[in-house]
């Protein structure tokens, strides 16, 4: 209904005010004023004197009143809705056009980026295990069910399966569907099938996993690593975990013990854990009496090996695994797993690293 429809010559003149307002106003701000003015429970369309004499007016005239009443308010709020979305267009132009970077320009400390936290921690982790003879190793993000599950030992049954922990893809619509990988550790069953023994390799990687909360996020990042020869065993990973952690934290002796634990794809499985120090405003690592959970691993399960072609009575091996954002957490005392992932460069500016700054054994990648 339209302002023509209106069959009071004031309530006319009233609503052609009203848009003429709108049609004026510079700012939202301004324009909310004037939806204010004009249609708020006390604005001089409810107040006008006409629209208070619906209520001793006789059945016909009250359709006239409430007919009156529909086509000014919907002639009012479609013109301020329309000058809404024009302001709207015009303050985001004016907004991109005072933001606007000249990215060809000489770099500044103003305008120089920084290294994220995640991109940092991978790159120490990266030259602490290479001085251990790892090489790095990736592989596709979009997985197929024989390497994200059946490769790795993974029942159908188990949970890890089921659609409220995994992003399933529709892919050719044929089932099993592919998955976004839930773990690294596809990287380790293709390394496996593609390259002869003996192994020794890390995968940091991005993974995905249906989880959000203070400490988890559906995209997160892992870093695993995989060691098959002749002859390992827990000892070996004990200790190498141990002088990795321990180079990772910038400590000279680091305490650390092995929880006996589950994983379908290594037997026997155990969960890591550091000492630790909890304090009222701060978790000091490496001293106190607590213990924190840091990575889970153990030897790689003979079906794995046999699913990836090794000989198991011939070939052993270690395999070992941890979150990427929760080394980063406790390393740099990033309090919130979230802000991470906030696109805030304020947050950047503070956590983030020089990009010229490469961890490196020599001068140390503990800050």
């Amino acid at each position: 209904m339209t302002e023509h429809s209106i069959s009071n010559s004031e309530i006319k003149d009233l609503v052609s005010q009203g848009l003429e307002a709108a049609s004026a106003a510079a700012t939202s701000a301004a324009l909310q004023d004037v939806r204010v003015a004009y249609l708020g429970k006390s604005g001089r369309l409810a107040a006008h004197p006409y629209f208070q004499t619906i209520k001793d007016a006789n059945p016909e005239q009250k359709k006239i009143i409430g007919a009156d009443r529909t086509a000014a308010t919907t002639a009012l709020n479609a013109a301020i809705d329309a000058r809404k979305a024009e302001l709207e267009v015009a303050e985001l132009n004016a907004r991109l056009a005072s933001e606007f970077t000249d990215v060809t320009l000489p770099a500044t400390p103003a305008l120089r980026g920084s290294i994220h936290p995640i991109t940092q921690v991978t790159e120490e982790l990266i030259a602490i295990f290479a001085d251990f003879g790892f090489s790095v190793a990736e592989g596709p993000e979009i997985e197929d069910d024989f390497h994200n599950f059946s490769a790795l030992n993974i029942p159908e049954s188990h949970p890890a399966r089921q659609m409220h922990d995994t992003f399933y893809l529709k892919g050719d619509g044929k089932e099993p569907f592919p998955v976004l990988r839930t773990h690294t550790s596809p990287v380790q069953v293709r390394t496996m099938v593609s390259q002869k023994p003996p192994i020794r390799i890390i995968a940091p990687g991005t993974t995905y996993r249906s989880d959000s909360d203070m400490t988890h996020t559906p995209m997160f990042h892992q870093i695993e690593g995989l060691v098959i020869e002749k002859n390992v065993h827990m000892g070996h990973l004990k200790g190498l975990l141990h002088d990795a952690l321990a180079a990772f934290f910038g400590l000279e002796k680091l305490p650390m013990r092995f929880r006996a634990s589950f994983f379908p794809f290594t037997e026997p499985s155990a969960e890591v854990d550091i000492g630790c120090k909890r304090g009222k405003d701060a978790l000091v690592i490496g001293e106190g009496s607590d213990w924190l959970e840091v990575a889970g691993c153990g030897m790689v399960h003979p079906n794995v090996l046999k699913n990836c072609g090794l000989d198991p009575t011939e070939w052993q091996g270690f395999a070992f695994g941890c979150g990427i954002e929760r080394l980063a957490m406790l390393k740099y005392n990033i309090p919130d797993l979230r802000t991470m992932f906030a696109g805030d460069v304020r947050w950047l500016k503070h956590y983030g690293f020089n990009a010229l700054d490469i961890p490196s054994l020599i001068k140390g990648v503990a800050a």
